[in-house]
């Protein structure tokens, strides 16, 4: 039986480039050579593509071949570029094709999650993993996933947009203020008086012009991870983030891989088999309004009387050796290896083996 042609897009221009590179060793580390024939595919920061062995920490400067992933869905595949000059490249036919079967698009944030890699994978004709644009675009936006999640009747957090109309002594504190679109708590920061709203939008700015803020909810952070498409889903365990102060952002910390400095994940979560129950239902919901496919983690707040409240959707989460997702599938008999192979098997197939 021939390999599955395998083509893994990691690194990307967003603040998570270095998590996705982390992401990426892990899902190299954990492949079944025996399946896969894997092609990966680094996006510097800058945005320049490079065929490379793997993601190795120096894949940027170690051998590589310039490409381009073709928009043509006769190629169905990478163009590689013998030359400096795309230009003159193209126009004298300097390039080999690669066809690929399948893209896993192991890219977090901005240009990952957003519908931008998933837009040019559309055109390519590839099949890829995980969400396509209109659920990428809708999960990326925090502002139009508490809309659409609130039109199908689940509670999130009062928001608002920061606007000129912003009357800063107005809104309840404390509150969070957030890029709208970003991930793994870049930028975010937590307001308790009217005095430090500026600075924090501010901050916050600096990684998405479209800033909101959110209402604190009081509650355990409860993450539930999915995979499947609407009519074949499965989940994982859930997990409770543990916090001793502040908010959860490992992927900011120095040295993630040997713990957190504020956190702690409790897998299973510690939490009423009923808790489980509505936390699971509900992430369920979520995963079906949004139009997810493929997979993400849905985080929510568990609040003292019990109401699942959502937090975020992550179209494309961790894959890291201490990323939630990977460790939720591990809890429920799934291990990194075989989420992969169900992952690839559904998008191919569109059913879970």
């Amino acid at each position: 039986m021939d390999k599955v042609k395998l083509g893994i897009l990691f690194g990307g221009e967003s603040e998570e480039h270095g998590v996705s590179v982390k992401s990426a060793q892990e899902i190299a580390r954990n492949l079944d050579l025996a399946k896969y024939d894997p092609y990966f595919i680094g996006i510097t920061r800058h945005g320049a593509w490079k065929l490379c062995a793997g993601p190795a920490a120096d894949w940027e400067t170690s051998a590589s071949t310039p490409v381009v992933l073709s928009p043509d869905r006769s190629v169905q595949g990478l163009l590689l570029l013998e030359s400096d000059r795309l230009g003159s490249r193209i126009r004298h036919g300097q390039y080999r094709t690669v066809n690929l079967d399948v893209v896993l698009p192991v890219l977090h944030g901005k240009r990952g999650e957003d519908g931008v890699i998933q837009g040019l994978l559309e055109l390519s004709g590839i099949p890829y993993v995980g969400c396509g644009v209109q659920a990428s675009v809708q999960c990326m936006d925090k502002s139009l996933t508490y809309t659409v999640a609130r039109q199908a009747g689940i509670a999130t957090p009062n928001f608002w947009l920061v606007t000129g109309e912003l009357d800063p002594a107005e809104l309840p504190y404390p509150v969070f203020v957030k890029p709208a679109r970003s991930g793994s708590s870049f930028g975010v920061g937590k307001v308790t008086r009217a005095a430090g709203l500026a600075a924090a939008i501010e901050t916050a700015s600096r990684y998405d012009g479209k800033v909101l803020i959110e209402e604190a909810v009081a509650g355990s952070e409860i993450g539930c991870a999915v995979m499947g498409n609407e009519l074949d889903l499965m989940t994982g365990e859930l997990d409770h983030i543990a916090l001793t102060h502040g908010f959860f952002k490992i992927h900011q910390e120095d040295s993630p891989e040997t713990g957190s400095e504020n956190s702690t994940p409790i897998v299973p979560a510690d939490i009423p088999e009923s808790a489980r129950v509505l936390v699971q239902e509900t992430a369920q919901a979520v995963y079906a309004a949004l139009g997810c496919s493929g997979l993400a983690r849905v985080d929510m707040f568990l609040t003292p009387d019990g109401q699942a409240v959502l937090n975020e959707v992550n179209t494309f989460p961790g894959m890291t050796s201490y990323s939630r997702y990977p460790r939720m599938m591990a809890a429920a008999g799934v291990p990194l290896a075989e989420v992969i192979d169900r992952l690839v098997t559904l998008t191919l197939t569109g059913k879970l083996r």
